[in-house]
């Protein structure tokens, strides 16, 4: 199932919260759609949804322009907003059930996704409680649930982990790594650990429009630095004039008790010459890591003013 963001820009009065964005996802693809607070990414997830109009532009779902008010285009998609509205009052079971009818799902049918979605999503525990009675956590999980319950072809989650815990986080992730094996998914989180952790492909969108559009491993080329960042701890604590004598070392600078930070020329790697500095000069080398250029970095470079 194909989506299709077609030169999609949304106006909230004069403010332009979306300008001219475009981009296509496939069968099969998680992708993390990342962005500041602001940027526009709940708005175009509203968009994708059917939710909200957009100003000018359009979605297609497997060619099918969402705007239109075939219901089947809707019933192919699961949603969890951002701010996950539930009904407190109603009993977890009985919010499936109901969530279930309205996708016109009845009998046996009705039941079997009801338990299947509470074992999937960890509810068994909490399935005869009222909603407003859950932890945050578990009502993340009611909302995740709702999405998925019948079974959609396109899976749109907005900060879908957010208020659980690290082992929860853990079984929530796999949940969405197993279904975008066969669903579309777009991840909207500001957790970058996820999105390294389960996406494929990385879109990033600032002030409203796209500003990268790449395959997660390739993604951090973008700001791909022409030194490398050396962090090392040594027993005892060396000249810095010493470690500047080691070969492309551009600076080297204390960062506490016996660790450096060395920067160096070019791509080859220093580590093996700062370990035979070490030997020349009677030192130890307790630790030695090669800094990599991480997804948090990306996203400030591309975000910040």
């Amino acid at each position: 199932m194909s989506v299709s963001v077609d030169r999609v820009t949304k106006y909230y009065g004069e403010q332009k919260a979306l300008d001219d964005v475009s981009f296509d996802i496939s069968t099969g693809e998680i992708v993390g759609f990342l962005g500041p607070n602001g940027a526009g990414k709940s708005t175009l997830m509203k968009i994708i949804t059917g939710y909200i109009p957009p100003s000018s532009g359009r979605i297609l779902v497997n060619g099918m322009d969402v705007s239109s008010d075939d219901p089947s285009i809707r019933s192919k998609t699961g949603y969890l907003p951002e701010n996950n509205p539930l009904y407190p009052e109603m009993y977890v079971r009985e919010y499936l059930s109901f969530v279930a009818s309205v996708y016109k799902m009845t009998g046996g049918e009705k039941k079997e996704a009801v338990e299947k979605i509470i074992a999937a999503t960890g509810l068994i525990p909490e399935s005869k409680k009222k909603i407003g009675s859950l932890s945050k956590g578990f009502r993340q999980r009611v909302g995740l649930a709702q999405a998925l319950i019948h079974n959609p072809e396109i899976l749109i989650l907005d900060e879908a982990t957010s208020g659980l815990d690290p082992n929860q986080i853990v079984e929530i992730r796999s949940l969405i790594r197993e279904a975008g094996k066969e669903k579309t998914v777009l991840l909207s989180t500001h957790i970058m650990q996820e999105v390294e952790a389960i996406c494929d492909r990385i879109i990033i969108i600032d002030k409203g429009k796209i500003v990268a559009d790449e395959p997660r491993i390739r993604i951090y080329d973008r700001i791909r630095k022409p030194f490398q960042v050396i962090e090392v701890e040594f027993d005892i604590n060396p000249d810095a004039e010493l470690l500047k004598g080691i070969a492309n070392v551009i600076s080297a600078r204390n960062t506490g008790a016996n660790s450096w930070l060395i920067e160096a020329e070019g791509n080859a790697d220093i580590r093996p010459l700062i370990f035979s500095f070490a030997v020349k000069n009677k030192f130890t080398v307790l630790s030695l890591t090669k800094k990599e250029t991480n997804l948090e970095e990306v996203f400030r470079s591309l975000t910040s003013d």
